[in-house]
């Protein structure tokens, strides 16, 4: 099973999903990221976000969805911050969809630890997310069980 996370950027947030979901992840299953309008960096923090907590960061890079257009994703999982007006990438495509909003910490302002902490308040709310959907019966749900799932943990 593959699971794509989305955000506008892929530079913060769906980099630390992929990251931390594939470092939790059991054989077999496995995350990758995209964004719509990719900024083609990852952003430096949230690298050293994951580095600090063990995660590694190898192989993470921002590109566009057109780079799974061989190998799509079962189900995709937008995790930009509609409630801050962003406007979420839209996957087409046959994938399951599902909604986790989460607030941008490259947005966070104040001190050094003020901003890591926002970062690692980030990492937190991912891993509860991702450790509910690891938790999941996902070989016995159906489609309807799976989507109806992700969106109650995108509420989490």
């Amino acid at each position: 099973m593959k699971v794509l996370f989305m955000c506008t950027h892929n530079s913060c947030r769906s980099i630390l999903s992929e990251a931390l979901f594939n470092h939790l992840a059991p054989e077999g299953v496995e995350a990758v990221s995209s964004g719509s309008f990719p900024s083609g960096r990852v952003n430096q923090r949230a690298l050293q976000t994951l580095e600090a907590e063990g995660i590694s960061t190898v192989g993470l890079s921002s590109k566009a969805s057109d780079a799974f257009e061989g190998s799509p994703p079962d189900i995709v999982i937008t995790v930009c911050d509609r409630a801050a007006g962003e406007a979420c990438p839209i996957f087409f495509g046959p994938a399951l969809k599902a909604h986790w909003g989460l607030a941008d910490p490259s947005e966070a302002s104040g001190s050094e630890a003020e901003i890591t902490a926002a970062f690692e308040a980030t990492l937190a709310k991912i891993h509860e997310r991702v450790s509910a959907f690891l938790m999941l019966p996902l070989k016995t749900m159906s489609p309807d069980q799976l989507k109806a799932e992700l969106n109650r943990i995108g509420s989490l």
